[in-house]
């Protein structure tokens, strides 16, 4: 039903309608046929990472804004802090996000250190066999190398430590939690005005001498 004065709707189903009608019959072929190409495409970009490094972000609005999540790429100012190039980072599976910017200083230090972590853990291949580069990894950590499936550096989740059931000490059942509340609240309210009759007692006192 409509409601707010909004058009009640009056649809006509003069188009063949059936014949427009999409089905959905074969998704389970479809979940083969996407696995298949999953495995035909990490096996052809072995040993490389099969997805990139993301940054951690902060979820938007005060619902969300305790919550950490994986973000698109990286920011400019982030890289520049790892020592690394936009371009020379797209190249060794780091996502990059010329469009983000960087809302704080925490952000931007935890970032830093994600890349950091990745740099230091990175075996980096040289371009020609046999003739490495600056950077490039050892002959004996290329042997080492194995590819990584799934999220890259996925992020830690803490564990929340509860207290176990207790019976409340006297304390805590002679504590008024709306007193406190209320008092804090008072004495926050006036705070100002209290300083500003100490510092006049102050000066006048002063002006006596």
């Amino acid at each position: 039903m409509a409601r707010g004065g909004k058009v009640i709707h009056d649809n006509h189903f003069r188009k063949h309608w059936q014949r427009r009608v999409r089905t959905w019959f074969d998704q389970h072929q479809r979940h083969k046929r996407r696995a298949i190409k999953r495995a035909n495409k990490a096996r052809t970009i072995a040993p490389r990472p099969t997805s990139l490094l993301r940054p951690i972000i902060t979820c938007p609005t005060q619902k969300y804004n305790t919550k950490r999540r994986l973000g698109r790429g990286f920011t400019l100012e982030e890289l520049k802090g790892a020592s690394l190039t936009a371009n020379f980072a797209r190249t060794i599976g780091i996502a990059v996000d010329i469009r983000r910017t960087n809302k704080s200083v925490e952000s931007l230090q935890r970032n830093v250190a994600r890349l950091k972590n990745y740099r230091s853990k990175l075996i980096l291949f040289p371009k020609k066999a046999g003739k490495p580069q600056k950077g490039d990894s050892t002959a004996e950590e290329i042997k080492l190398a194995q590819q990584l499936q799934g999220v890259v550096l996925p992020i830690k989740r803490s564990v929340i430590s509860t207290e176990a059931p207790r019976v409340p000490t006297q304390e805590e059942k002679d504590f008024r939690a709306y007193n406190a509340l209320r008092f804090a609240r008072h004495s926050k309210r006036v705070a100002g005005p209290r300083a500003k009759k100490a510092k006049d007692e102050a000066e006048a006192l002063e002006a006596k001498k």
